[in-house]
């Protein structure tokens, strides 16, 4: 069945669905008519030649110049050609995808002034796959995403480019060969199509997305890692994380609970340590503060998507149109830039356990360096290095965005979220995070092959996944291909995905909480 769109409840997941692996979207019929309702709304407030931003005015510094009726609808197509003043590569689909499906909801709420059409063929574009060619780089993150969406709205004048089964097309030739019909642009068709924050907010739906995955998969590796490294279970007794009180953390010590369970540590059989390192101690506390942080942005993100980013806004229901900022994309630069620290925080975490399996001082009886030919061998010394590259780049781009503005536009834009770069740098930081993990879940393998006593089920499990991939290190070989293979299995999430299959969901649903993703 269609994800059918009524303006209020479209979430993460649905989102991601349609922008990633490509479900149909349905526009709700109340949602039509609420567009039509609008519509019908402005056009007579034209007729009457009330003084309306952005339809019989200019835009920006210019909103004081009134539009002749002759000016009203040429001056659309002028907006979305000024507009379109990106730069760089195109973005990945998906992301032009996710911003189409959240503009789609917008307009829904009808409070935009756009003709149904208009709409109605960026529903179709979603379906019959039809997918504009986005620069990434050009928006600031406030009058809305202008720059990526004027490209989007490009194409619905028939002009710009589009990808379609594969092919980057002029997009005049992508709509025939799908069967769309160009609606073209008319009085308010233009700035109702680009005028919020959409692109940015897909991206930071689609990053929180991936992750949500990603952190649980943090906590299999940090789970293998405290079974190789002797680790004191007691730390993830749910008493403790209780009387502190933060979901974060009494979800993850669940989660490495169920993943350590069936082994002889989870069982008491080995003799440990009283006290372990923080990296090992505190891994439920950091990883949990990251949950409770992509919780916060969760939703952030999920309101952003169901509210109404535009601008003017029009209501009918009282015959008015207003002015404002709804187009700001502050309120999800701000939680987005601290989901990218909160990564790189996790990565640091990963990388120190790391560095406990390597070093013999701290390894709890492992050899250095994981390497049963020590001085011969190097073992895996360099992916230590290799760890501690992509973590210093995580850190320079742990730099909030949201506190960089730029005046714009002779100063009547003189304040931007600068939201587009949160999201650009956030999909690096992740980036970085896969290679990070996947060198721990490698190290934390090798420990394993050393030790001779029983894992959890879920770690064990996840051992074995590691093994298909990349072998135990015997004696030393480049290990560029064992890198990069175990960073693609974790991009792919397929050990999460086994994992979860065999224990049940590593998230969790608590009677004293809502659903945390």
């Amino acid at each position: 069945m269609a994800i059918v769109i009524t303006g209020y409840d479209l979430t993460i997941d649905k989102l991601v669905r349609v922008a990633r692996y490509g479900e149909k979207v349905e526009l709700h019929p109340d949602a039509i008519q609420r567009i039509k309702r609008c519509r019908a709304m402005l056009d007579k407030k034209i007729k009457a030649k009330e003084i309306m931003y952005g339809v019989n005015t200019g835009i920006g510094e210019f909103s004081e110049i009134v539009l002749s009726d002759e000016q009203i609808r040429e001056f659309q197509k002028y907006l979305i050609y000024n507009h379109s003043a990106g730069i760089g590569e195109a973005m990945p689909e998906e992301w032009v995808r996710g911003a189409m499906v959240s503009r789609v909801n917008v307009h829904a709420h009808g409070h935009s002034g756009i003709r149904p059409e208009i709409t109605l063929t960026l529903v179709e574009m979603l379906n019959k796959g039809v997918t504009p060619y986005v620069c990434k780089k050009g928006s600031v993150g406030a009058s809305g995403d202008l720059a990526p969406m004027s490209q989007i709205a490009l194409t619905l004048m028939g002009e710009g480019k589009a990808f379609y089964q594969g092919e980057l097309l002029p997009a005049r030739e992508a709509f025939k060969r799908a069967g769309i019909k160009v609606p073209g642009l008319e009085a308010r068709d233009g700035l109702g199509t680009i005028n919020g924050s959409n692109v940015l907010t897909a991206m930071a739906a689609i990053m929180l997305y991936d992750t949500n995955r990603w952190l649980k998969q943090a906590e299999i590796a940090a789970a293998m890692s405290m079974e190789a490294l002797k680790a004191n279970m007691r730390v993830l007794d749910e008493r403790i994380h209780k009387v502190r009180g933060f979901p974060g953390a009494i979800r993850s010590a669940r989660a490495l609970r169920k993943l350590v369970e069936g082994g002889d540590l989870a069982n008491f059989k080995i003799k440990t340590r009283v006290q372990d390192a923080y990296s090992i101690r505190s891994t439920p506390q950091v990883i949990g503060a990251a949950h409770d942080a992509v919780r916060w942005a969760w939703q952030q993100v999920e309101t952003e998507l169901n509210g109404v980013g535009d601008n003017p806004l029009f209501f009918p229901e009282d015959d008015v149109q207003l002015s404002g900022a709804n187009f700001q994309g502050s309120p999800v630069a701000v939680p987005m830039d601290m989901i990218g620290s909160v990564v790189t925080m996790v990565s640091v975490l990963s990388e120190r356990r790391m560095n406990r399996l390597n070093n013999p001082a701290l390894s709890q009886g492992l050899p250095p360096f994981l390497t049963k030919g020590a001085g011969m061998f190097s073992g895996l010394m360099l992916s230590q290095y290799t760890a501690d590259m992509q973590i210093v780049e995580q850190r320079i781009l742990s730099v909030p965005a949201s506190i960089q503005s730029i005046p714009a536009a002779a100063d009547q834009e003189d304040f931007v979220s600068m939201g587009m770069n949160t999201a650009l740098k956030n999909f690096q930081i992740l980036d970085n995070a896969y290679g990070v993990l996947g060198i721990e879940f490698m190290a934390a393998a090798q420990a394993m092959d050393f030790r001779d006593y029983k894992f959890g089920t879920g770690t064990q499990l996840a051992h074995d996944v590691i093994r298909r991939y990349v072998e135990f290190l015997d004696v030393d070989r480049p290990l560029y291909k064992d890198h990069n293979t175990m960073k693609d299995l974790v991009k792919r999430g397929e050990i999460l995905d086994e994992v979860e299959a065999k224990l049940g969901s590593l998230d969790w649903i608590d009677d004293d909480f809502n659903k945390i993703p």
